[in-house]
């Protein structure tokens, strides 16, 4: 094996050791030079106040080699000093000599103790009985408590917590493990900036090949859906998909069922006939007429069997079992009987159904991508189609910082999507037609 090179160290700044005197060592280890890690660990601890001495650095020499650090941080109030090691913690550096996380039993129902340790999306351990154990349920904006059920640790959302649950506080005793930089050349296009200049194709056939790897390791593959599917006619391209194993759980808002069923039964998406792309008349009371016969008749598997709906992303997502949530807003028409109305709730089952997911689709829906991808833990891809590139560059912004943004318009994204995931024997005349109608 080779020997990482050492880099010599300064000696210690004996102005710096009198004004910042509260001082604790870390250590980061891994690629933290070409991930960036290093120079990022240096700056936060300038920017949060403190100083640092780099004790020890070992490069490795080639791409494969780990590499090492010691850092003496110092600080001048030992507040200021918890607060620097703790935003450290999302960059992997940890103390030297660790000690077992701080467990304070939860005293108010659906909220955390003061100080609670506040997760990231990154995967986490904490540290108990000398062991350090892998944090379930990984999520961004969470406490990590103590599952009484299984004696374990997991994350847990606020609004969740019960009195006299043991809740970690403070940094001591939790570690963090970045996400290192990409070295496929397959996949170098999902660290590249937003962009709508780029060549699409190579970009739609590797999330196609992504999907393709998820599907054989057993992951889930979620889409997250806004209308415009609907509105650019691109439903029966999502419809095929689904027709085709390639969706195991869908997430959208009364909109997209609302639509896709508006399609199914008139023809046509917000009254605008999807064949002739001129709006009909009256076919601005279609989606409510449609989302009132599915009312009448108690929800959208029942107009399935009954025959009514016949097509479509919601016919596909029945016939294949897919696990569909919807959750409604207060924007909603009707809403459809399938539709969550307690936000708490709907948040509560994605929560759920977003577990073993290896990938997911944010198309075409802002506000949506957004809470999905809050969600997920940061070694699930996301990928985001959006026709405006704000929308990708907020859901980066807002935490999901693995996002594969892609800002073209979704019919051709899902067109090559199942072109190239789903055999070109499915020729049939009654595939065909059922496909037409979408």
């Amino acid at each position: 094996m080779t020997t990482p090179t050492p880099i010599p160290t300064p000696e210690v700044d004996q102005d710096v050791t009198h004004r910042h005197p509260f001082v604790e060592e870390v250590t980061v280890e891994g690629h933290i030079v070409d991930s960036l890690l290093l120079p990022k660990i240096l700056d936060r601890i300038l920017a949060l106040g403190g100083s640092f001495e780099i004790k020890e650095c070992r490069i490795g020499r080639r791409r494969v080699d780990p590499s090492h650090a010691l850092i003496r941080v110092s600080a001048g109030s030992q507040a200021v000093l918890d607060e620097i090691l703790g935003d450290l913690l999302v960059h992997g550096a940890q103390p030297v000599e660790p000690v077992d996380a701080q467990l304070v039993p939860a005293d108010v129902s659906g909220a955390f103790p003061d100080g609670f340790y506040c997760t990231s999306n990154l995967k986490t351990q904490i540290r108990l009985g000398g062991r350090w154990i892998d944090v379930e349920d990984q999520e961004m904006d969470c406490g990590i408590v103590i599952d009484p059920t299984t004696q374990r640790p997991r994350c847990l959302p606020m609004n969740e917590v019960k009195i006299g649950i043991p809740v970690v506080v403070g940094h001591q005793g939790v570690r963090v493990f970045p996400i290192e930089r990409v070295r496929s050349d397959q996949f170098r296009f999902m660290g590249s900036q937003v962009s709508s200049e780029k060549p699409k194709a190579v970009s739609f056939r590797a999330v196609a090949e992504a999907m393709r790897r998820c599907k054989q390791r057993g992951e889930k593959i979620l889409v997250v859906g806004g209308p415009a599917i609907v509105h650019t006619g691109s439903a029966h391209h999502l419809a095929r998909l689904i027709r085709h194993g390639w969706v195991q759980t869908l997430f959208a808002g009364n909109a997209l069922a609302a639509h896709d069923l508006e399609q199914s039964l008139y023809g046509t998406s917000l009254g605008v006939s999807l064949e002739l792309g001129d709006a009909l008349e009256h076919g601005h009371e279609h989606h409510l007429r449609t989302i009132n016969t599915i009312r009448r008749v108690g929800g959208i598997p029942q107009a399935v069997a009954a025959g009514i709906v016949t097509s479509g992303i919601m016919y596909e997502c029945v016939k294949a079992g897919v696990e569909t949530i919807l959750a409604g807003s207060i924007r909603d028409d009707g809403p459809l009987p399938d539709v969550i109305t307690d936000v708490l709730v709907a948040q509560s089952k994605m929560r759920q159904a977003s577990r073993g997911v290896g990938i997911a689709l944010m198309i075409a829906t802002a506000l949506h991508s957004i809470a999905v991808g809050n969600l997920l833990p940061a070694w699930v891809t996301v990928v985001c189609v959006d026709i405006n590139p704000a929308t990708v560059t907020k859901l980066s912004d807002r935490g999901t910082f693995q996002t594969v943004g892609l800002v073209t318009d979704v019919e051709p994204f899902l067109r090559t999507l199942a072109e190239e995931l789903i055999p070109t024997a499915e020729g049939s005349s009654g595939s065909s037609r059922r496909d037409a109608q979408g």
